[in-house]
């Protein structure tokens, strides 16, 4: 929220930023065009009509009428100041009297307004000595071409106080600001609620994920103990007593060949399991083989283990995604496994239903359930295998039940969603 809060505050500063600077340019260039059409108006409306040709022999008269008409009507407002030029050079008048009938060098813009007729207009430096009783720091020159009521052409120069373009500017952004940063500000305000529940979101996704990783740390640690236990319980036991043996075998003579195939055969015991419990390490692929057929596989060696094994699948022909298929078998796999480690049961039934929105799995044995001092006996001994499967159908919103009684046995039930799947 902080991030985006600030990079909201940024984005109003540059707005701010760029706002004001095209405020400013375009009441630069407003002002100019409003300063050429004052100058026009003043030359042309104003000073013209009583522009004679005396005023280039510098007549007291004719001065004086140019004069009243300058500082009666053209100097106000940000306009201070006028100049009237000769071809030449001359200062033919100007309200500062002591620069008329001075000459000078006509720098270029002025000779180009000369030749084309067209204003111009410029920031003036102020440096050159036409300048020098100037008392402002910085003025805005526009020059426009004037005849007199004879047609001889002169030069009208007017000088306006920059403060006067910069206001324009100012009054620009004044107008632009409040509508470009208002929207702007609205447009934060109303994406924080957004921003607030965005964070929120991914707040509550990392702890989702957190948990997801803990859970699975637990089962890889409950199940890398499991394996130990079962081949340091079996196979190993198994190999142990018959490596024994054959040490044995081998001071006895003669050797007895009962003796040989007994130890033959519990060696085939050991690859068995061994290969049980790489079945188990490593699931079938679900999307190759489909899910009853994985399911068969994991019922088919529990006959040789004293149980008897009833599997109903009835899906509708649908064929669950591989995210549903692989939950469904880890319900079966970890329920197989419990009956085997503690129910002593004799039978054991799986089904597998479609529902309206999922799998139903139900998981049935006749062995000597348990109660819940059990259950937490094995926990604090570190069997979490149940506790960590229920934790993966809450996480894939499904859902997980074990009932259990020890006159009856034990019933594991869980609902899986459906992800993916296809019509056979």
């Amino acid at each position: 929220m902080l991030r985006f809060a600030l990079t909201g505050f940024v984005a109003l500063v540059i707005v701010s930023l760029v706002t004001a600077w095209v405020s400013r340019s375009v009441g630069t260039k407003q002002a100019i065009d409003d300063a050429q059409r004052v100058a026009w108006v003043s030359a042309q409306g104003i000073v013209a009509p009583v522009l004679t040709d005396d005023v280039m022999d510098l007549d007291a008269d004719a001065l004086d009428a140019v004069d009243d008409a300058v500082r009666e009507f053209v100097l106000r407002g940000s306009l201070v100041r006028v100049k009237i030029w000769s071809a030449d050079g001359t200062i033919v008048y100007s309200d500062e009297p002591r620069l008329i009938g001075e000459r000078f060098d006509l720098p270029e813009d002025k000779q180009e307004v000369f030749a084309t007729g067209e204003s111009h207009a410029e920031i003036s430096a102020l440096d050159g000595p036409e300048n020098r009783f100037e008392v402002e720091a910085k003025l805005l020159e526009v020059y426009s071409p004037i005849s007199t009521v004879e047609g001889t052409p002169l030069l009208f120069e007017t000088y306006f106080r920059y403060s006067g373009v910069t206001d324009v500017g100012r009054r620009l952004w004044g107008q632009f600001a409040p509508v470009a940063l208002g929207a702007l500000l609205a447009l934060q305000l109303a994406q924080l609620p957004f921003a607030w529940r965005m964070a929120a979101q991914l707040r509550s996704g990392q702890e989702e994920r957190e948990l997801l990783l803990r859970r699975a740390l637990d089962a890889s640690d409950a199940e890398r103990r499991r394996i130990a236990s079962d081949l340091h319980d079996g196979v190993v036991q198994d190999l142990t007593g018959v490596s024994l043996g054959l040490a044995a075998l081998g001071r006895q003579a003669p050797i007895e060949p009962g003796q040989v195939n007994d130890a033959s055969a519990a060696i085939r015991n050991s690859v068995k399991s061994l290969r049980s419990l790489l079945v188990e390490i490593y699931p079938p692929n679900l999307a190759e083989e489909g899910l009853e057929s994985a399911i068969g596989d994991l019922l088919s060696g529990l006959p040789a283990r004293g149980l008897a094994t009833d599997l109903v699948v009835e899906l509708g022909g649908i064929v669950p995604g591989e995210d549903t298929a692989g939950i469904v078998y880890r319900v079966v796999q970890e329920a197989i496994r419990n009956i085997l480690s503690h129910a002593a049961a004799s039978a054991v039934r799986v089904e597998i239903q479609r529902t309206d929105d999922g799998v139903e799995v139900r998981i049935d044995d006749n062995g000597r359930g348990f109660t819940v001092d059990d259950v937490a006996e094995r926990s604090r001994r570190g069997h979490v295998g149940l506790r960590a499967l229920g934790g993966l159908l809450a996480d894939a919103g499904g859902t997980f039940d074990v009932l259990s009684d020890p006159a009856t046995g034990t019933r594991v039930a869980a609902t899986v969603p459906f992800t993916m799947e296809t019509t056979r």
